[in-house]
């Protein structure tokens, strides 16, 4: 359930002006009960004046007499048109100041590995713009000789779901246009743990599967070599061979 505006000054009104019990304050603001308690006490929250929750549209005076009269009810927020969608993030996402110097390496790895994936779908998840991605793409960034390609998860710029989302709408996308993609890049839109659960790949290309334990023939009476002895490479000959030839 979304909290009201002003949520620790919601629950000051409330304690003040009502005979809620400090749980159904606590559930409607997202406050500890305890919290709630401190508030009632002056320990929590002093000096914070109260905001009405009925003058503000966000309840109802019947909605607080029926939670009144039974302690189990939960208060529910007043449906607001206006405020519909106001979570939902709009524009590129912002990326802390210590991590933008990230966003570089994380760009690179979306455009080697997940080529699929368009300019937009790559500025929201890591948080930049669409020139910063050209440039890298097109190789003509002012740093690209030092740029070594980094998973964006890894990094903590984006959430390992929201890549596979934006990597399966971008396949959904290519296959309503009808491009043909490759076989490792079907293999890179599946999810982590579908990845995780598949089989080894085979390590030979399927053109020469089947030839690892083939072996060059040879003739049927020619003996095979005998194991070469590293120690008779040292053995060096006896002094008194080497008197007799100096006597010849």
């Amino acid at each position: 359930m979304s909290k009201p505006l002003m949520a620790k000054a919601t629950a000051v009104w409330l304690v003040d002006n009502t005979t809620l019990s400090f749980k159904q304050i606590g559930d409607f603001c997202g406050l500890h009960e305890l919290e709630v308690q401190g508030i009632a006490d002056g320990d929590v929250a002093a000096g914070v004046k109260g905001f009405d929750p009925i003058g503000s549209l966000q309840l109802d005076a019947a909605e607080i007499e029926r939670a009144e009269a039974s302690p189990t009810y939960k208060l529910r927020l007043k449906h607001n048109p206006a405020s519909e969608g106001e979570e939902k993030r709009r524009g590129p996402r912002y990326t802390p100041l210590s991590k933008r110097q990230d966003r570089p390496a994380a760009i690179l790895w979306l455009v080697k590995f997940h080529p699929e994936l368009a300019d937009a779908q790559i500025a929201k998840l890591v948080g930049t713009t669409k020139p910063t991605i050209g440039s890298i793409r097109e190789r003509t960034h002012w740093n690209i000789q030092n740029i070594q390609p980094i998973d964006p998860v890894a990094l903590g710029l984006c959430r390992q779901t929201e890549l596979d989302a934006a990597v399966q709408k971008a396949a959904k996308k290519r296959a309503a246009e009808g491009i043909v993609m490759t076989d490792d890049e079907r293999r890179k839109l599946v999810s982590t743990e579908t990845s995780l659960a598949m089989s080894e790949e085979p390590r030979l290309p399927s053109s020469i599967a089947g030839l690892e334990n083939f072996s060059l023939s040879r003739d049927e009476d020619e003996k095979p070599e005998a194991p070469l002895d590293a120690e008779s490479f040292f053995n060096l000959p006896d002094s008194k061979d080497d008197d007799e030839d100096d006597d010849r």
